[in-house]
């Protein structure tokens, strides 16, 4: 309810305005509290943690000695070193000590030497595209035509080992150029071997 004003002097004319009450405004909180800490209880019952995303690897069973002398009379393999300036050296089958030479190359010419190393392999993996594409053969038996061929016991072997001085990029692309020119088999590997080394870093010094 309003209440009447009261003029000064105490006197109350016919035509004294009427002013109301202003009340003080008060709002009770404590729903308001309650309501936040039950949906906080919510989120936090419903939410999914977040689960860091890791990738499994499984590493070979350790070879004895007897095969791992066996793994050194590789033939058929091309060992590749990538380095700074986006170069490439490399030597074909096993290493041998006071023998092996180093050859260089470089990402722009890399695709042809692949594909001359391993001509066959890639000029079947060629028609199998080729038959793919003409519908005579589906997906299912290409890849499996495919993984046949560039798994061959004479097919091309790639051994990559990038040095401290080359880029990431550099082994991408290298692994990209296996696929291009049809090597199904290869490894990258982050170590190279002290005498490996030694005949690196002589022919890094060349350029």
């Amino acid at each position: 309810m309003a209440d009447v004003g009261q003029g000064e002097g105490g006197g109350g004319g016919r035509h004294q305005k009427k002013r109301a009450k202003k009340g003080n405004t008060h709002i009770d909180m404590t729903p308001m509290v309650d309501l936040a800490f039950l949906l906080l209880t919510f989120f936090i019952l419903t939410t999914t943690m977040y689960k860091p995303s890791t990738l499994q690897l499984t590493f070979p069973v350790p070879q004895d000695e007897q095969k791992k002398k066996d793994l050194e009379k590789v033939n058929n393999a091309l060992t590749v070193f990538l380095t700074k300036g986006d170069q490439i050296f490399y030597y074909r089958d096993a290493f041998k000590k006071g023998e092996t030479q180093l050859s260089r190359t470089n990402f722009k010419d890399i695709t042809k030497l692949l594909i001359d190393e391993n001509k066959s392999t890639f000029e079947q993996v060629q028609e199998l595209k080729r038959r793919y594409n003409a519908d005579e053969i589906d997906r299912v038996a290409y890849d499996t035509l495919r993984n046949n061929v560039e798994k061959r016991p004479e097919a091309l072997f790639v051994i990559i080992k990038p040095d401290k001085d080359a880029k990431y990029r550099n082994m991408i692309d290298m692994v990209d150029e296996m696929d291009i020119s049809g090597i199904g088999k290869y490894s990258v590997q982050d170590t190279i071997k002290p005498d490996e080394q030694v005949l690196l870093e002589a022919e890094k010094t060349k350029f």
